[in-house]
């Protein structure tokens, strides 16, 4: 495992063991470290190095959003719901709030399996001694890895090896995580940008008519928009459109 994959890995099980302490009802909360930050004179040799690696630490936690944002199902659920939202024309509402609190829940849900093997398999076994550090983030990885080349089009994942300059790897596991993340990135936008088509063309159908509509009886003041937007929502009601919406996305992960 690279020094690349090592430091996404920490930051996978860094996240996980917060998140998975919370959802543990059964078993007793992890401890949480005691860390004092203190300003003093610079050691020398192993101290002035633990040191470095303290800050490189709280530096390198600082990414973690963005790598959980990036490696998860976060990025095809908020954009299927963005776009649900501009179909229906209804501007800030649901706010955004709304969708990325939703987003962030459905995120959870889909990644409930991947999140339950890494703690059973890599976190516990860590706390209790039974591997060390480094084993833990080899078995961490793997779920991680496995989940996002089910949803990762190889199409895409050979671009990316291509322009890496690595070669032609003989299986899964030759290919890196800074190599197989943009692969995975852009499959789901890819993705997610066919499912928001799937969700605009019902709502232009009904913009097309109340548009011709108007024209045909010469109310060319009055704009479409305002016409539209009462029978889209109440279109959007009537089909039950969110509990579709977020159905069809959960269920495109499996």
């Amino acid at each position: 495992m690279s020094a690349k994959d090592k430091v996404v890995c920490f930051l996978i099980i860094a996240f996980l063991a917060v998140f998975v302490s919370a959802h543990a009802q059964a078993q007793p909360l992890l401890p949480i470290p005691d860390v004092n930050l203190e300003i003093g004179p610079g050691g020398e040799g192993e101290e002035m190095v633990s040191s470095l690696q303290l800050l490189l630490l709280l530096t390198v936690l600082s990414l973690v959003p963005a790598f959980l944002v990036l490696m998860t199902s976060f990025t095809r659920v908020v954009i299927v719901l963005g776009f649900t939202r501009n179909a229906l024309a209804t501007q800030n509402s649901p706010p955004n709030q709304i969708i990325v609190g939703l987003a962030l829940l459905l995120t959870i849900f889909v990644m409930q399996p991947v999140f339950s093997t890494i703690q059973q398999e890599a976190i516990e076994p860590l706390l209790e001694e039974a591997i060390d550090q480094e084993t833990a983030l080899e078995i961490a990885s793997e779920p991680v890895r496995e989940f996002m080349f089910h949803h990762t089009r190889e199409k895409d994942l050979a671009l990316f090896v291509n322009l890496s300059g690595m070669e032609q790897p003989a299986s899964r596991a030759e290919i890196s995580l800074p190599v197989l993340i943009p692969a995975f990135v852009i499959s789901e936008l890819k993705t997610a940008f066919q499912m928001g088509f799937m969700i605009f063309v019902p709502f232009l159908i009904v913009d097309m008519v109340v548009a011709s509509t108007l024209m045909s009886v010469g109310m060319f003041m009055l704009p479409p928009v305002m016409i539209s937007l009462p029978f889209k929502i109440l279109l959007f009601i009537l089909v039950d459109g969110w509990h579709l919406v977020v159905k069809s996305i959960v269920e495109s992960f499996v």
